[in-house]
């Protein structure tokens, strides 16, 4: 497993994934169509808005329909003979905190044919060099309680969890799990 910067030269496999179902975004599944739509029209400004580490790309859409300034951002692809889903990483410039309607420092999405083969895990420990990088100390991550899986996949990188609350109703109003994994 390895994590790519997203590219133009990697698009196609992308694509394949969302025209076969499956969407980066948990909570809005109709962003695959969005996104085939925004490939369709300009693959390379596509992108481009995947690496955002000033927040300049605009609006984030919530749940809800409401709207929300982005915070600064990247993205990776999962890569493991193939395309195998994403993760991202979020953060707010010189503090852990985030807003409300953040459900997380870091989501992903692996594709439903390569779930159970440990790449969420391996992709999750990949990425936390990154977010050192960027001068965090520690990130938050959070799970529905009824997802087994991403707990696992959780806790597999040193995340501990610190409470359960009920998410913002812009994210949906649903029980939330909260983990925190230390970086430093």
């Amino acid at each position: 497993m390895k994590l790519l910067k997203p590219s133009v030269d990697e698009i196609p496999a992308y694509l394949s994934a969302l025209k076969r179902g499956w969407s980066p975004d948990n909570l809005r599944p109709e962003v695959a169509q969005e996104q085939i739509a925004r490939i369709s029209a300009d693959a390379g400004s596509f992108v481009a808005s995947l690496e955002d580490p000033t927040a300049q790309a605009g609006l984030i859409t919530l749940p809800d329909g409401s709207k929300v300034p982005r915070l600064p951002s990247m993205r990776r692809w999962i890569w493991d003979d193939g395309f195998c889903g994403h993760i991202s990483l979020r953060w707010k410039p010189g503090t852990e905190e985030l807003p409300p309607t953040c459900s997380g420092h870091i989501g992903y999405a692996v594709v439903p044919w390569r779930q159970g083969e440990g790449l969420a895990s391996a992709a999750l420990v990949a990425l936390l060099p990154e977010a050192r990088s960027v001068g965090l100390r520690y990130v938050t991550i959070t799970t529905s309680p009824a997802n087994a899986a991403s707990v696992r996949v959780i806790e597999k990188a040193g995340g501990t969890r610190v409470r359960t609350y009920t998410a913002d109703q812009a994210l949906g109003g649903h029980q939330t799990l909260e983990f925190k994994v230390v970086l430093i």
